[in-house]
């Protein structure tokens, strides 16, 4: 800070505002309208004759040429606001040692000019490269004359309204509204409304996201895939989603390393806003880097389904907040096995929507339609996947000449025989659930590495037992975009099943507890670090690989 203030301004005078445009200099563009405009103003009387802070005692100018024509030129322009030469604006951004033509300033200020400052050989590069740069700031040029003239950018009394489109596209946030309101309270439909509908069709103008959903048991002690691109990123999808909500089930004994290989995968646009466990029952959620200050604070809750709650194999993980307005629930669960253990895997469901004791101070968004007896009923959309080890009904011999006849592509016949659509036809269990209609072979069980079904002495049924469904407060407010499962995933006697979904979002209200932007940092920087060494170790075997020429 200078001994005048922070810009270098004397005590009593208007800060002037530093202006700069690429870094160019545009002193001759105004040369000759700013020397027009001074003589008008001196003419007319406006522009007092104060004397300059270069001149010595006797009232004599030293000549030190273009430094103290600078000066003036930022005194005149002082006197009047609506004019400002770029000199002056320039100046006012260094030191007031350096105005003053002193060697050594408060902040070690800028030397006095040199004669070698305005050699030939420098103005010949000067205006050369002025030259060459004049084409890139054709475009800008005219506009900045038109505002630095008029004053409606470069005034020393700036105003919200000319910062408004000048500086960001962001919603300009009013004063007079931060002052006045309480936010603890208010609609949706009020001006400025953190989550409010402005703020929602600014970044969904159809109020529609996308939620891409993962369930896959992953055999527990078994290896974890080299590349996970074909599960979470598959080349038939052209972009990406906003949400990726991946639960596995026998998870891998190193929870951390499996979260780090989704947070390499989805790379730097994506960080994982939540990670909850139980046991070997593992839910994470990524968010789109740019939408996380829209999110709720993150709830979880998990349930046991064991006789012997301590042990954590079989059960569920739920994962709830809040999206603009949108309440979601995430569940992935374990149930019984089985061939014949229908009722059992009933009784788990039926544990786990009365156990599970979310939203805990989230607000219910329409606790009209919600019922102290089931979990799902107090969330706009809820998602529940997992391993629910429901079988088909048919013998093997049966389900494996059905499945050589529809060789991939009509699966009616099978699903017909499905444990779980007949017992949700009946109303017994997931009431008021639905699932998209299946279309991919079943997805238990294989022989480990291959594309075999069980070969072992059980000879177990292939079955659809890996499973994703939805469940809305509001009629068609999901979308389903996609339901398949990942054949290229081997390392489990299970595939893995992805469920792509458009969900239709309604805005918020200032009452919801935000979640301040929070995400796992360490993951999201570990996983980039890895990102970068894979490349690298890419590029530099690309190198190394030898190319063999023949010449015939």
């Amino acid at each position: 800070m200078t001994e005048n203030g922070v810009d270098g301004s004397r005590p009593g005078e208007s800060s002037p505002v530093t202006v700069v445009v690429d870094g160019l200099s545009h002193e001759r563009k105004f040369c000759t309208e700013l020397k027009t405009a001074l003589q008008l103003r001196k003419a007319a009387g406006d522009i007092p004759d104060r004397p300059l802070p270069g001149k010595r005692r006797d009232g004599k100018t030293p000549d030190d040429g273009v430094h103290v024509r600078r000066l003036r030129s930022r005194q005149e322009s002082l006197g009047n606001p609506a004019i400002l030469s770029v000199d002056s604006l320039k100046e006012a951004s260094r030191p007031t040692a350096a105005l003053r033509g002193e060697r050594d300033g408060p902040l070690g200020g800028l030397p006095s000019p040199t004669p070698q400052h305005n050699s030939a050989p420098r103005r010949a590069t000067k205006q050369r490269t002025e030259r060459d740069c004049s084409d890139d700031v054709t475009a800008e040029k005219p506009q900045l004359h038109r505002m630095v003239s008029e004053g409606d950018f470069c005034s020393q009394s700036l105003s919200a309204n000319s910062l408004r489109s000048a500086l960001s596209a962001l919603r300009p946030i009013k004063t007079q509204d931060v002052r006045n309101r309480s936010f603890l309270e208010g609609g949706g439909l009020g001006s400025g409304a953190l989550l409010g509908v402005e703020e929602l069709l600014r970044y969904f103008p159809d109020r529609q996201v996308g939620i891409y959903v993962v369930t896959w048991n992953m055999q527990g002690e078994k290896g974890l895939p080299s590349n996970l691109d074909d599960l979470l990123l598959p080349t038939d999808l052209e972009f990406l989603q906003d949400f990726y909500i991946i639960g596995v089930q026998e998870g891998c004994p190193d929870r951390r390393e499996w979260e780090m290989r989704l947070q390499e995968c989805l790379g730097p646009h994506y960080v994982m806003l939540y990670a909850a466990s139980h046991g070997v029952l593992y839910l994470s959620a990524f968010i789109r880097r740019d939408l996380i200050w829209f999110c709720s604070e993150v709830e979880h809750a998990s349930v046991t389904t064991r006789i012997i709650s301590q042990i954590k194999t079989k059960g569920a993980v739920a994962l709830a907040f809040t999206f603009f307005g949108t309440s979601f629930l995430f569940i992935t669960s374990h149930f019984t096995s089985g061939d014949s253990k229908v009722y059992e895997r009933i009784l788990d469901y039926n544990k786990t929507i009365e156990a599970l004791a979310l939203p805990k101070g989230l607000p219910d968004t329409n606790p009209y339609r919600s019922t102290s007896s089931d979990v799902t009923t107090r969330f706009d959309q809820v998602f529940w996947f997992g391993d629910f080890n429901f079988r088909l009904g048919h013998e093997r011999v049966s389900v494996e000449s059905i499945i050589k006849r529809a060789a991939g592509h009509n699966v009616d016949a099978l699903v017909e025989q499905d444990q779980l659509a007949k017992e949700m036809r009946d109303g017994s269990i997931f009431k008021g659930f639905r699932e998209a209609d299946i279309h991919f072979l079943p997805t238990y069980k294989f022989d480990t590495g291959s594309d075999v079904y069980d070969t072992s002495a059980k000879k177990r049924t292939p079955s659809y037992t890996d499973r994703i469904l939805f469940r809305t407060r509001y009629a068609e407010a999901i979308h389903v975009l996609k339901y398949s499962s990942c054949s290229s995933i081997k390392t489990s006697d299970h595939r893995p099943v992805v469920g792509i979904y458009g969900v239709k979002l309604k805005a918020g209200r200032d009452t919801i507890p935000l979640g301040a932007g929070h995400f796992d940092c360490s993951l999201y920087l570990e996983g980039i670090k890895r990102r970068i060494s894979r490349e690298l170790k890419l590029r530099e075997a690309s190198k190394n690989q030898s190319t063999v020429c023949t010449i015939s």
